[in-house]
């Protein structure tokens, strides 16, 4: 946004009943405790953010640097100034990987919900979209639950996408057995892998919020957690799950291609050693000196040519026999 608005995404005034109304940076400034729960949402690389978060939010040092910190790793620190929270959301925009994770920071005290990101994340903006609906969170911890519903949600369609993914080649790997499948095996196990390195250490501040002793967090807020809470460890057991799967698949994929290649190297070794007499007989024969036996026979050519066969006969009974082919 241009002029004093830059850095502010939005500024929503809870209305207490599913609605909210939106408000401006000097609006902002103006409020007050007693006008009602408010929901700021920022985009932190920018120098506007940074101080009025320093000047006028009324968070620490430490708090505001952590909010506008590059490097989040999940995780929740409850303080007697509010509750902080980093957490990690797939990222579904047009061309991106979902495994290319989007960081989003909150910190939420009595009165209000502050969150910030840099790059665009639809579980905020579908969380904004039912306010405006008239049809969403009535206070701010309702806020923060319900964000991280749609990021868990998302997170869950991005798995089970995943696990078709494996299922499909899988089956390719079954009925087709080519070399082409590897790529996608290897995607599909590095996406697994990505995934739970982030959603781990998520379900521990997931964890960490339910059990910690919080003014904020109500009975129903703390069961809401602990469903957050088991959607991930559940989540993170998939990830396992799938990360296996592509590892079993895949080495059934070298093992069916290496397979494979045994049987074409034993064909053309099996051809080498029956021509290798052969060529030894006929090179010998064709030599350009006198003395070769049959020489001057008419019938030698079919009598060598009736012995080569024979040969490549009894070669032929012999690898039978040995089980070779």
């Amino acid at each position: 946004m241009a002029g004093t608005q830059k850095g502010l995404i939005f500024a929503l005034l809870l209305n207490g009943q599913g609605g909210a109304k939106p408000l401006t940076w000097e609006e902002v400034d103006l409020w007050k405790p007693a006008d009602g729960q408010l929901w700021l949402h920022f985009e932190y690389n920018h120098a506007s953010v940074k101080n009025w978060l320093l000047q006028k939010s009324g968070l620490d040092r430490v708090s505001v640097s952590a909010m506008t910190s590059n490097e989040s790793r999940p995780r929740s620190v409850v303080s007697a100034q509010g509750l902080l929270l980093f957490v990690r959301a797939v990222n579904l925009d047009p061309g991106q990987e979902p495994e290319d994770m989007v960081s989003l920071r909150l910190f939420l005290d009595k009165n209000r919900l502050i969150t910030t990101r840099r790059r665009r994340l639809l579980s905020v903006h579908d969380v904004r979209a039912e306010l405006e609906a008239e049809r969403g969170a009535k206070n701010v911890m309702d806020l923060l639950l319900r964000i991280n519903d749609r990021i868990m949600d998302r997170i869950g369609d991005v798995l089970d996408q995943l696990d078709e993914k494996i299922d499909e080649l899988e089956e390719q790997v079954i009925k087709a057995e080519s070399r082409l499948l590897r790529t996608p095996l290897l995607e599909s196990r590095r996406e697994a892998i990505l995934l739970r390195r982030y959603i781990a250490p998520q379900r521990e501040a997931f964890y960490r919020l339910y059990i910690e002793e919080t003014p904020w967090l109500d009975a129903t807020a703390r069961l809401h957690l602990r469903e957050i809470t088991d959607r991930s460890i559940r989540y993170i057991e998939d990830l396992d799950s799938v990360r296996d799967r592509a590892a079993i698949v895949q080495e059934e994929l070298m093992s069916r291609i290496s397979e494979q290649m045994d049987k074409r190297m034993l064909v053309l070794s099996l051809a080498a050693v029956i021509f290798l007499p052969l060529s030894f007989v006929t090179g010998l024969l064709g030599i350009n000196v006198p003395g070769i036996p049959g020489a001057n026979y008419k019938y030698a050519f079919w009598i060598v040519c009736a012995l080569l066969t024979g040969v490549s006969f009894l070669q032929l009974v012999f690898f039978r026999k040995k089980g070779w082919i």
